[in-house]
């Protein structure tokens, strides 16, 4: 569920998931962005052997290194959005930090 979870999130750059998986998913979330800023050949097969998309792998080691060049972490953002109406569970929002310059637009 896990690998899902992060290919999705390097998909569509942000998803909605329960409060607790989010919790989870942020860790491994920054060191899969920590391997694609590494770069070297290593770190893109650890990264291929996690994420489950090949296109999706390919996009994070050739997009986070010039997007997250200048950070040394907190490359996640975990926002609590909602209760969920079925069980109330609470819900949140998992999204990759944008760049300086995006977040100054």
């Amino acid at each position: 569920m896990m690998r899902n979870m992060v290919t999705s999130l390097f998909e569509h750059d942000r998803i909605e998931t329960t409060w607790t998986k989010a919790k989870e998913l942020k860790p491994v979330a920054e060191k899969m962005i920590t391997l694609a800023k590494r770069g070297d050949l290593h770190a893109r097969r650890q990264a291929e052997s996690f994420i489950r998309s090949h296109k999706v792998c390919g996009k994070l080691f050739t997009d986070a290194k010039e997007r997250y060049q200048d950070r040394t972490s907190g490359h996640v953002r975990v926002v609590p959005t909602r209760i969920r109406r079925g069980d109330a569970a609470p819900m949140a929002l998992v999204e990759l930090i944008p760049p300086p310059a995006e977040a100054s637009k």
